[in-house]
Order: C-alpha cells, then sequence, then structure tokens
C-alpha cells in the first residue's frame, strides 16, 4: 500500500511540472492562477459552469 501512496505523489508532481510547461507554453502564463496553486482534486468552481451537456449518436462498426 506504502508503495502505491509513493508511486501516486510521483506522479502527481510529474503531472503538476507538465501542467505548468503546457500553461506557460500556450502563451496565457500572465497571471496564471490568483490562487498560486493549482486545484489537485478536480475542476475547479470556475470551469464547473462550463459543462456542456451534448447529444450523441453510437455508431457501431459492422465491418468486423
Amino acid at each position: 500500500f506504502a508503495a502505491i501512496e509513493v508511486a501516486q505523489n510521483e506522479l502527481q508532481t510529474a503531472w503538476t511540472a507538465a501542467s505548468e510547461e503546457m500553461y506557460k507554453a500556450s502563451g496565457d502564463g500572465a497571471g496564471a492562477n490568483p490562487q498560486g496553486e493549482q486545484n489537485a482534486n478536480g475542476p475547479s468552481s470556475e470551469n464547473a459552469d462550463s459543462v456542456t451537456d451534448v447529444d450523441f449518436e453510437e455508431v457501431k462498426d459492422e465491418t468486423k
């Protein structure tokens, strides 16, 4: 169990670093996050309002 927790923490650290690099590369670096940290537990309340429900159609591949 401890090994999973250590690996999870390492993954979170790597993801945070990669996310920061991607954000800086997108050109939106100014005023990035007024709180100074990313929310590691899921989307922020700002993003929660931008969810859009859409209709979809499942298309099955009949060629197999």
